[in-house]
């Protein structure tokens, strides 16, 4: 039997790449003499990519293309095309070049030795000297905290087994940091350097503020470390408290003339400890948030329209390539109406 491939594009604003990407994997996919299966998820990207791809889709009838109801981030839009992809082996990427396909053959030659995952190292970053810093800084900072061991600077692009495309499918978890659940799920993972390109058309989404939340999520999703150091604090906190009682009272017996005294000193030490309250309660208040997001059990996306869609098997049924079809169970909604989607009433 044929070895398939399914490799799964996440799209937002990446209109004037997709032709491109399209060809070039057409090309790498070709060269390793595999069935290909090539996935657009379209994140309900405001350009024409949903033009675009139709255009390419009437033409090449095994070519998948998923749009998104709105968009719901690229978290999700992995996920939405792995519930869909029939491959022995699932190929994650942007949809922006940053990710070059023809790194999927190195991929490959790894994967054929018995890696069941393997990823993209970002050795080097053609970016702006203070985000490479950043970036680098993030990366280890976040497996120094995190509980599983996190591979340094790999991002989302890699090529994941279909054993470990079944699981990451099955976790019921919406907030999802893919490469932090790719991690955890274990097996034999492996990283493959190369040096991330900028992005050769138009802007990058992704902000000051955004990267902040995705560390965020991160540090949140794989990491006690924030509320370990809430322990730590309050410990010394206590100590100190203890500490300054105690030499105050000596003070006040020996050298009255050495206390502390006035409305300064009371105020400071209201600021200080008042800072540390916040502190903590902004730490708990992100775990408290990431916990009512899980437990309102939504989906983490919402599909408004399918081209091409890998087979019409039911729920839960064998999916042709050797994959699962998307389950029933899961968090996965494609409608036309509120009704369609579970989201209404019957």
């Amino acid at each position: 039997m044929r070895t398939t491939i399914s490799v799964v594009i996440a799209c937002y604003k990446d209109g004037p790449a997709i032709a491109q990407m399209y060809r070039r994997l057409v090309e790498v996919l070709g060269r390793l003499d595999v069935d290909r299966q090539i996935i657009f998820v379209n994140d309900a990207s405001p350009d024409d990519a949903e033009e675009i791809l139709a255009a390419i889709a009437a033409a090449d009838p095994s070519l998948v293309v998923i749009t998104h109801s709105r968009n719901f981030g690229s978290q999700a839009a992995f996920t939405s095309g792995m519930r869909v992809a029939t491959g022995d082996a699932v190929v994650l990427m942007d949809g922006d070049l940053q990710d070059p396909p023809e790194l999927i053959e190195a991929f490959y030659a790894r994967w054929r030795e018995g890696y069941e995952v393997v990823y993209g190292e970002r050795v080097e970053r053609e970016a702006a000297a203070h985000m490479q810093v950043a970036y680098k800084l993030f990366y280890r900072i976040f497996a120094s905290m995190a509980y599983v061991k996190i591979p340094l600077d790999a991002g989302d692009f890699s090529m994941i087994d279909r054993r470990v495309v079944d699981i990451l499918n099955a976790m019921p978890e919406s907030q999802r940091f893919i490469r932090g659940l790719r991690a955890w799920a274990g097996f034999r993972q492996v990283g493959v350097p190369y040096v991330r390109p900028e992005r050769p058309f138009g802007r990058t989404t992704n902000s000051f503020l955004r990267n902040l939340g995705w560390a965020r999520r991160a540090i949140v999703s794989f990491s006690y470390a924030p509320l370990n150091l809430i322990a730590w604090m309050a410990f010394c906190t206590v100590l100190l408290a203890l500490s300054a009682a105690g030499v105050q009272v000596l003070l006040r017996i020996l050298s009255p003339d050495l206390v502390p005294a006035g409305l300064t000193t009371v105020i400071v030490v209201v600021l200080v400890m008042s800072s540390f309250q916040l502190i903590c309660l902004a730490v708990l208040g992100a775990y408290m948030a990431h916990i009512y997001e899980e437990v309102k059990r939504r989906p983490p996306f919402i599909v408004s329209r399918t081209i091409n869609a890998p087979g019409d098997a039911a729920p839960g049924a064998p999916a042709p390539g050797g994959g699962s079809a998307p389950s029933a169970t899961l968090p996965y909604a494609e409608s036309r109406s509120p009704r369609d989607a579970g989201l209404g009433p019957e």
